[in-house]
């Protein structure tokens, strides 16, 4: 580690920044700041990766989620070295005076400093508060020192759409889960409209009598190959079918007319037209279902990285259906067969 970037200097940094916030604020309208941190969040993005982008996400976040944010931008190669510098996230709630404040911490390295990373973050993460570990950067969980950075964390949040080949990636989320790591993927966060919808369907007491009907399930999609969205929706509808007592034949289907990478459709049926058939389809910015051919339609707004995150700091314990859901997923990533 250099020695011009050390937790000692900027913790001072730091405590300093608090000091010089208070003086510009009595000077401007003797309110005061508030300094607020429900969480350390460590966010492991690339450096070519929009700063502006990733600091809208940020500002956004804190107002519900305080956290002392420490953004970590990695090179893919270089020289070993590191760099910091500090400052703050400030805003004032409709109608009062006093700005309420966030810090944050930028670090920029090297793929070579990674080794040293560890010992410079843990030090900077707040005591007794939990540390959120979001890696951005979907290089990093096939990293040979991840495991080092990930063990200072309580949870970790990354995004297998970013992580390459979909079978790979389940595997390789699967192996960390296995090895006791608390994970979230914002993959299967983007199911949760999809997943709440068809739990709102079977809230019915009239279907809930009838979902024994069910004998095929379809899961249809993008691209020549299935991402891990419609490989953790096959998983979970699989899943909940088998807890239900029904052993349904799940599959993946392409879909020529569903963007590449995307989440087409779900398609629930029984042997014939008499029995039930249930229909979830993304278009249009709107999620449709169908049953028994009575259509109704819900909002599917375009999940961005605000949202997600949203959703996934909220979460402090364990998500028993995702880690269920996981390596029964890796398993119909591994068993679709590309033409």
């Amino acid at each position: 580690m250099g020695a011009t970037v050390s937790p000692d200097r900027l913790l001072r940094e730091l405590s300093e920044l608090w000091v010089t916030l208070g003086r510009q604020d009595e000077g401007e309208n003797g309110a005061g700041v508030l300094r607020a941190c429900s969480m350390t969040l460590v966010v492991v993005t690339a450096e070519a990766d929009d700063p502006m982008d990733l600091g809208e996400t940020l500002a956004a976040l804190m107002p519900e989620h305080p956290a002392r944010a420490i953004v970590v931008r990695i090179r893919a190669d270089g020289e070993r070295g590191l760099a910091a510098r500090v400052f703050s996230q400030c805003w004032k709630p409709f109608g009062q005076r006093r700005q309420i404040c966030c810090e944050q911490v930028e670090i920029t390295a090297s793929d070579t400093s990674l080794e040293d990373l560890r010992a410079l973050v843990l030090p900077l993460c707040v005591p007794d508060l939990p540390v959120m570990l979001w890696c951005r950067d979907g290089r990093l969980p096939w990293h040979p020192r991840f495991a080092d950075l990930a063990a200072m964390a309580s949870r970790i949040v990354v995004d297998s759409a970013r992580m390459g080949d979909t079978a790979p990636a389940l595997e390789r989320l699967g192996a960390l889960v296995a090895g006791g790591m608390q994970l979230g993927d914002l993959a299967w966060t983007r199911l949760t409209r999809w997943r709440e919808t068809l739990s709102r369907v079977f809230e019915n007491r009239e279907l809930q009598d009838r979902i024994g009907e069910l004998k095929h399930a379809e899961v249809r999609f993008g691209g020549s190959a299935p991402s891990t969205a419609a490989c953790y929706m096959a998983a979970w509808v699989g899943n909940s079918l088998r807890a239900a007592g029904i052993e349904a034949d799940v599959k993946l289907e392409r879909d020529p007319d569903v963007a590449s990478g995307a989440l087409g459709s779900l398609h629930l049926r029984g042997e014939n037209a008499e029995t039930l058939q249930v229909v979830l389809q993304a278009k249009g910015g709107a999620l449709t279902f169908q049953v028994n051919g009575l259509v109704n339609c819900t909002s599917l707004a375009e999940a961005n990285e605000y949202s997600l995150m949203r959703e996934e700091l909220g979460i402090v314990q364990p998500d028993p259906v995702f880690e269920t859901t996981l390596p029964s997923a890796a398993f119909f990533a591994l068993s679709f067969v590309v033409d």
